[in-house]
């Protein structure tokens, strides 16, 4: 009966989707709640998953579900987890929850007026069921053992997503989601061809029994070939540069919930793709292609850092840190070894969670300010609005790799993992893939040292800034550069003081931190501080399931 808690995960968010559809009359007046419901449910299924998990078998499949899907076809509907994607399907039900209720919860003219129903406004039905419906493809990847299962819960995902960036995203969210669904559909045909390769010549789908062959049968050239087109479509969603374009536009233009989610979850999409199917599935292919693939993760360790450094928007320069930080992900999975392999794996779970949190402080930040340009926030955030330039301030440095915090073991392993890579792999280029990814990590320090001097620290509403909502510029009204560009802003939103903390500073007319902020972010928070202080407890998780999936690396 186990099986049916991986069943749980799926059908929850999709029956909820699908009561939105045939009772949306009843239910609009608690959509507000509606989706917090939902996704709760889901949360406490992945608790109970969490919970009930044995950890002395993590290597092997658990709450496994196997039957006939197309028995003309021999296809089967295959579910199951263990160390590998347990932690990432936690992740997404907690991430899918957090949004829902930084949505419910949140008032004026923040986050909450997605979910208010007005003439003409931003279609709350359709926001909750996009959601749900993203929800169902990002946690269905994760748990499917079936390569063509896999493929079509990969595919999912695309649609709502693409609809959250293009309906409920800024100015330029259109050519922001075209630019989006061509990439990734592009990047999936690619795939899709690689998948049906394994299938012609192994003979089976089932993605337990290939991993355990270890590319049986299939000679080094079709690996090869293999591993090259599966691995093009997973890069696309990871991003690995140069397929990463479409990633900065996107993160731009999407509402808070859809980065938090893009972030989190679906650029994970593509980093546990190699992780299940393109590394144990082909081997050979992955000895061959692997010094490729770390070439192309270091440049894009980099490229990103260079990136960032070059942003004035706040979103864009989140956005470009990921591509940097996805590069010592795949840099780990380049290097074929346990400790490299557990540092990819450690840095997606890390990378889910400090760049969820700094997107929903962007988030908050464009909410108060209507700006996300870095120049025009005015700097002095701790002095005027302290406990969310306190929080901003720990992620960045939590995301920078500071010891003690979750983003600092999964880059340290993947840069360990290129120091001694596996013996089929030339070390010394190796060697020089550490020596550049160290370098990319001090840039990482740069960057995000820099936004903190211009956003956090200084005097607040410097001269050629602006002055948070609420807070008159220097000077006359109206008069300089921030009587311009204040003129050009929308009119302040209706705070309500109830929502502020007790005791918040802030300038008039702003609360700091509010409760439905509080509550989307404390989690993370928390998981930020215990991995990084516990890293064992995921390291433990992941390690037994790593070992089997490089049994048969040459």
């Amino acid at each position: 009966m186990s099986g049916w808690l991986s069943v749980g995960m799926v059908t929850v968010p999709l029956l909820g989707a699908l009561l939105l559809l045939v009772a949306a009359d009843a239910l609009r007046p608690v959509l507000r709640v509606y989706g917090m419901a939902v996704s709760g449910v889901t949360l406490g299924l992945a608790v109970v998953m969490v919970a009930t998990f044995d950890y002395g078998q993590a290597a092997r499949p658990q709450f496994t579900v196997d039957v006939a899907w197309i028995p003309g076809l021999d296809l089967r509907f295959q579910l199951g987890v263990d160390g590998i994607s347990l932690p990432l399907v936690a992740l997404t039900a907690l991430l899918t929850f957090l949004c829902f209720a930084y949505l419910g919860w949140g008032d004026g003219a923040g986050p909450g007026q997605l979910l208010r129903p007005r003439a003409g406004g931003a279609r709350p039905r359709a926001l909750v069921f996009t959601l749900l419906v993203l929800e169902v493809g990002m946690i269905g990847t994760f748990l499917a053992l079936d390569l063509l299962l896999f493929f079509v819960f990969f595919e999912i995902v695309l649609v709502p997503m693409y609809f959250l960036i293009a309906i409920w995203g800024g100015e330029r969210r259109r050519a922001a989601a075209i630019k989006f669904i061509l990439y990734t559909l592009l990047g999936s045909v690619v795939m899709l061809l690689g998948l049906l390769l394994i299938w012609a010549q192994a003979g089976t789908l089932d993605i337990v029994a290939l991993a355990q062959s270890h590319g049986a049968g299939m000679s080094r050239a079709v690996q090869v070939v293999a591993f090259v087109a599966v691995g093009l479509g997973l890069a696309v969603k990871t991003p690995m540069w140069p397929l990463h374009t479409w990633l900065p536009d996107a993160h731009t233009e999407a509402p808070t919930v859809g980065s938090v989610l893009l972030a989190g979850v679906l650029l994970k999409m593509g980093t546990y793709g190699f992780a299940r199917i393109a590394i144990p599935v082909l081997p050979e292919g992955a000895a061959a292609v692997a010094p490729w693939l770390g070439a192309l993760a270091v440049v894009g360790i980099v490229y990103g850092a260079l990136a960032c450094l070059a942003q004035r928007d706040l979103k864009r320069m989140i956005a470009y840190s990921s591509v940097g930080h996805m590069g010592f992900v795949l840099l780990g999975f380049a290097t074929l070894t346990p400790t490299g392999i557990n540092g990819a794996l450690f840095a997606n779970i890390a990378h889910g969670l400090i760049t969820g949190l700094l997107f929903f402080l962007a988030g908050a930040i464009k909410d108060r300010y209507h700006t996300a340009d870095i120049p025009s926030l005015g700097g002095g955030m701790l002095a005027t609005l302290p406990r969310l330039g306190a929080v901003l301030t720990f992620a960045a440095i939590a995301s920078l790799g500071l010891p003690g915090l979750a983003g600092f073991w999964g880059e340290m392993l993947a840069l360990f993992g290129a120091f001694q890579p596996a013996e089929s792999l030339p070390r010394g280029l190796f060697l020089t893939f550490m020596v550049i990814g160290g370098l990319g990590a001090v840039l990482t320090a740069a960057y995000f040292l820099v936004m903190l001097s211009r956003v956090t620290h200084g005097a607040p509403a410097a001269a050629g800034g602006a002055a948070p909502v609420g807070v008159p510029g220097p000077g006359a009204a109206g008069e300089g550069v921030v009587g311009r560009l204040s003129a050009t802003l929308p009119e302040a939103p209706d705070e309500r003081p109830v929502h502020a903390l007790p005791g918040a500073a802030g300038p008039p007319g702003m609360a700091d931190i509010r409760r439905h902020e509080l509550v989307a972010w404390v989690p993370l928070i928390g998981l930020i501080l215990l991995f990084g202080l516990w890293p064992g407890l995921l390291l433990s998780l992941t390690t037994p399931a790593v070992q089997i999936l490089l049994g048969a690396l040459p």
